[in-house]
């Protein structure tokens, strides 16, 4: 179902929600890769929902181009969109769909791919947020600022050229309290079942399992 958010600033943005299902856990907002809120991302909110989650993805170009849905062979375009951003206003919109959910009673976490991925190391410094978690999440240099205020767990390919080992750990470097796990035999977006070229059903089945671990954990 998609609905409207309004961001602190007065930006109206949609927003694609899944209800949970059977006991209640919390929220869960999902951050998008470059190509925007997806048929693929619904069906993890779809997971996630089945385990209890409030699930909210925020369609974070709206700031440029209302309802942009970009083809996974169109890199380039979503590229240029998130270069485009202004992460204030992302972390806005973002904070939007927290507070929709946490309207709903209990806490909220993030967890965001590639550049949501990144967003989600942001949204536990910046955000009242219980935990992030982060797949194959891109420019981890970019905030490498300040400290995290709320735990963050990441999962990466071992050959991801987006985001390679030494920038994994360098990130762990920096907030020491960061739990990593590097999967072998995977590179970049190998959680994404749409797409088969990247796809790596172990390790994102694995991956999965040990978020939703953490999310429990901490909400």
């Amino acid at each position: 179902m998609m609905i409207e958010l309004t961001a602190a600033d007065g930006h109206v943005l949609d927003c694609w929600m899944a209800d949970a299902r059977g006991a209640r856990r919390g929220g869960l907002v999902i951050l998008q890769e470059i190509f925007g809120v997806t048929d693929q991302l619904k069906g993890v909110a779809k997971r996630y929902a089945a385990q209890g989650f409030d699930v909210a993805i925020p369609a974070l170009f709206d700031r440029q181009v209302k309802g942009a849905v970009i083809p996974f062979d169109a890199a380039a375009r979503g590229r240029d969109l998130m270069m485009g951003s202004e992460l204030t206003h992302t972390m806005l919109d973002v904070d939007a769909a927290v507070q929709v959910l946490a309207a709903r009673g209990g806490k909220v976490a993030v967890l965001g791919f590639c550049w949501g991925g990144g967003l989600a190391f942001r949204a536990a410094q910046v955000l009242d947020i219980a935990c992030a978690v982060s797949f194959y999440g891109t420019r981890l240099p970019t905030y490498q600022t300040e400290p995290l205020k709320a735990p963050v767990q990441g999962h990466f390919g071992a050959d991801d050229d987006h985001t390679p080992r030494e920038v994994v750990e360098a990130a762990q470097a920096y907030f020491p309290e960061f739990e990593a796990f590097v999967y072998e035999d995977a590179g970049h977006a190998f959680a994404n079942d749409r797409r088969p070229v990247s796809y790596v059903e172990t390790a994102a089945e694995m991956a999965h399992r040990r978020a939703l671990t953490f999310l429990k954990g901490h909400m």
